[in-house]
């Protein structure tokens, strides 16, 4: 069970002696098998806030990819869950550049830090005491002045600031919940209490969009191919109704939205199969991918794409070899390309890849992938070898 901080916790951890308690205790292992001996090394050398350097240790690890300057920041682990990749926190913040901002659910400060470098002006709120301290003091270490405050979400201030909040999703218990009426504050409420005012809601990405038919734009963002969130904008902050933003940790980032073409054939497999980002599809703008890149379906309600001339950038299928789907005709066709490695790739099929792999006894040298499908009312199967295009 995570370790629940105070705020005498987190004024001792911003302490000089809490900086060098927790250097200290930077090296540990932190392992089940030495858990006995770092527990003991902390309490000679740090006292009574052991428990607490201990756990800013190990969340300090687990936030490196997550969070820039992981290494000198404090979290509490719920907050660490929750809080947005950097990465994601930047691409958001660069649509509210140059406009006052106020973060209602500021938390540890993830994402006000990057609003922060964008806005004209930003604040900070949360309800709970101790993630606001973290926030001043993660605030301080990335050079960031923003005006901090404890304060409901429910209870608007006076101003024109854009809103932006980031829900608890998790109920009373702990455990994550699904029901937007469960969030903290409940997502209902939060649209009704900033009626009229710009607003922008991070939420997980795989909330149906008719639970929140207040919002004039829905965003679903992926950074490094994995879906991270789905972003409600409402009001001026809102451009179109739908959008995917396809962001890379090396910097490299591209958006697609329904302001765009949408009209693509349906026809046979071309030379590569595309499989478009997680964002794209779950943003109901594949048509609009494909028009963008030349490309068309297989069947007009599955999400594969396909075509002669892949995009650049992504990781396409090169097909080798297609046909009906039997697995007994799937098992020879890997036999006749000797393949002893195999990806595989279903959709509209009720297929779990892990148990068909088993069964199709791969005995040869080559390495593929498979597509599963269905076109029509038929199941069809493409082996494909996998490839990455070159970016332009």
């Amino acid at each position: 069970m995570a370790y629940s901080f105070t705020v005498d916790d987190v004024a001792f951890l911003r302490s000089g002696a809490g900086e060098a308690a927790l250097s200290a205790c930077a090296e540990l292992p932190l392992t089940d098998r030495t858990r006995i001996a770092d527990v003991a090394t902390a309490k000679r050398v740090v006292g009574e806030h052991y428990a607490a350097v201990l756990e800013t240790v190990l969340l300090r690890r687990k936030a490196v990819t997550k969070v820039d300057g992981a290494d000198r920041w404090l979290f509490t682990a719920d907050a660490l869950q929750q809080a947005s990749a950097s990465a994601v926190a930047r691409h958001r913040a660069k649509r509210l550049e140059g406009r006052e901002v106020h973060d209602v659910t500021c938390s540890i400060g993830a994402d006000l830090v990057e609003l922060a470098k964008m806005a004209s002006a930003c604040t900070g709120s949360d309800l709970d005491e101790v993630r606001l301290e973290m926030a001043r003091h993660n605030c301080a270490q990335a050079g960031i002045e923003a005006e901090l405050f404890q304060a409901d979400a429910l209870r608007p201030r006076d101003g024109n600031a854009v809103v932006v909040a980031d829900p608890a999703r998790r109920d009373s218990s702990g455990r994550r919940t699904w029901k937007p009426e469960d969030f903290a504050p409940p997502l209902d409420e939060l649209a009704a209490v900033y009626r009229g005012r710009d607003l922008v809601v991070k939420c997980a990405p795989g909330l149906p969009p008719e639970v929140a038919p207040w919002a004039d734009e829905i965003e679903l963002v992926s950074l490094d191919g994995q879906v991270r969130e789905a972003c409600l904008w409402a009001g001026d902050a809102a451009t179109v109704s739908r959008r995917a933003s396809v962001l890379r940790s090396d910097g490299t980032q591209w958006t697609i939205t329904d302001a765009e073409p949408d009209e693509v054939p349906v026809a046979p497999a071309g030379e590569w199969i595309v499989d478009p980002d997680g964002a794209v599809v779950r943003a109901g703008l594949v048509r609009h991918y494909g028009a963008r890149h030349g490309l068309w379906q297989l069947d007009a309600r599955i999400a594969y794409l396909t075509g002669d001339h892949p995009p650049p950038g992504v990781r396409a299928f090169r097909v080798l070899e297609h046909g009906p789907y039997q697995e007994k005709s799937l098992r020879a066709m890997l036999r006749r390309h000797e393949i002893g490695r195999l990806e595989i790739l279903v959709r509209g099929l009720d297929v779990d890849p892990d148990a068909l792999r088993r069964r199709m006894k791969l005995n040869g040298t080559s390495e593929a992938s498979v597509v599963l499908t269905r076109i029509g009312r038929s199941p069809f199967a493409f082996l494909c070898r996998a490839e990455v295009i070159a970016p332009e």
